[in-house]
């Protein structure tokens, strides 16, 4: 076991701490975002871990209100874009324009540059726009006519997409679905979650706005950013590392799969679990981490064969199959 009070070297933050943060962010972002609480760790745990979340749902399940809660509770900035095929790279990164009355170029840059950024129906806009996303979340900046632009940190694309069988939808290109940390699939909320929801939004506005004004800031960006960095010292065991790779090596094996993760698979699968500790207020990671985290890490990142698909099968039954038969360490 380990001692969540112990203060890593250079962090201000013991485990203990930096969880009891996590915890009040979670509570804040609770008073606009209701229920769904699953939705709401992960999506904390792809901010701490320095990732980005693909979330795949039908509109108005509130994914747009639950970022503005958590950037308002994290001291932080958030920005929308509606993804559209009419939608031009610059757009998204910005441009270098002339200003003519001070007789110069100058730098214009795009809503890209914030803290949590939504690209909302991603599928919508052609390969050529999803592909200006690239730099900026594999590399944390923007090139704009030849110079590196950094991003604001913490920095994280929540993408929201339809599913593929939607008129006017272009599948992700495989090299850009990599770059995010997890895939989530957005349901419903129960009845009791919806009512709370609706009885919440109507009591004090007409219900067409989306407030987050109950949301109090629960720490500020600068040490949000520091409890990110407490999140990659949380100690993973080599056996621990040793089942993430195993679990991930295993889906390039399996003839129901034309293609498996990469090794990006394996890395995400230890990050998203130092991050889950940490909320959880442990200083270690447990083989039901990556358990937890295996099928969110994974299943974007596997293709299924055509064979397969004609069989009935999909990629979650597919790594719960997987994690049937990959022996896990002893806790």
């Amino acid at each position: 076991m380990g001692d969540t009070n112990f203060a890593y070297p250079g962090s201000v933050y013991t485990v203990e701490s930096a969880a009891g943060i996590l915890q009040a962010i979670k509570a804040e972002t609770a008073k606009a975002f209701i229920g769904q609480e699953n939705l709401v760790d992960h999506a904390l745990i792809t901010l701490l871990a320095g990732g980005h979340l693909l979330i795949e749902g039908a509109p108005g399940l509130g994914k747009t209100l639950l970022v503005r809660a958590l950037a308002a509770a994290i001291g932080g900035d958030s920005k929308r874009v509606q993804f559209t095929p009419d939608l031009m790279p610059s757009d998204i990164t910005g441009n270098i324009m002339l200003d003519t009355a001070a007789g110069k170029f100058i730098t214009k840059k795009g809503p890209v540059f914030t803290n949590l950024f939504i690209a909302d129906e991603i599928n919508r806009a052609p390969a050529k726009t999803q592909a200006s996303l690239f730099e900026a979340m594999q590399e944390f900046q923007v090139s704009l006519d030849g110079a590196a632009y950094p991003l604001p940190r913490p920095f994280m694309v929540l993408a929201t997409q339809n599913p593929l069988e939607h008129e006017g939808t272009y599948p992700l290109p495989d090299a850009q679905k990599d770059r995010f940390l997890m895939k989530l699939m957005a349901d419903y909320p129960g009845v009791e979650e919806e009512k709370a929801m609706v009885d919440m939004v109507l009591r004090n506005g007409t219900g067409a706005e989306l407030s987050v004004t109950a949301v109090s800031q629960a720490v500020g960006i600068n040490e949000f950013e520091a409890i990110c960095t407490l999140s990659s010292q949380i100690r993973a065991d080599p056996a621990i590392i040793d089942y993430a790779v195993r679990l991930v090596r295993a889906t390039r094996e399996l003839s129901s799969l034309d293609a498996g993760a990469g090794p990006r698979g394996s890395l995400a699968l230890i990050r998203c679990a130092r991050a889950k500790a940490l909320l959880e207020n442990r200083n270690f990671v447990l083989p039901d981490d990556i358990k937890a985290l295996a099928k969110p890490v994974l299943i974007h990142r596997i293709t299924l064969s055509a064979e397969s698909e004609l069989e009935g099968q999909n990629e979650s039954r597919i790594l719960d199959g997987l994690l049937a038969r990959i022996e896990a360490p002893r806790s």
